[in-house]
């Protein structure tokens, strides 16, 4: 069995919130803060790392379509982000 990268206070397959004030990486004018989702993959090798998260079920839900859309039309895959460690917090 491999074992889960951890890398600060961020492990793969940990369960995350988004904390407050976080803006999407891709729009700076959406506000990421409380959407919940679980890391798929940790990198780097100091902290704070990058965190690869795939958004949870209640996450998608309440997703803003405007979102969904504009991913869409940047060619960008709406179901995951990757996120700075620092930007989330354990749940």
């Amino acid at each position: 069995m491999a074992k889960k990268k951890v890398i600060g206070s961020i492990a793969e397959g940990m369960r995350v919130r988004v904390r407050e004030g976080v803006m999407s990486p891709e729009f700076p004018d959406l506000s990421l803060a409380g959407w919940t989702g679980t890391v798929c993959e940790v990198t780097g090798k100091a902290s704070p790392t990058n965190c690869v998260l795939e958004w949870d079920a209640d996450t998608l839900q309440r997703m803003p379509p405007e979102y969904v859309t504009r991913c869409e039309q940047g060619g960008l895959y709406h179901l995951m982000v990757c996120l700075s460690e620092d930007t989330l917090t354990p749940i």
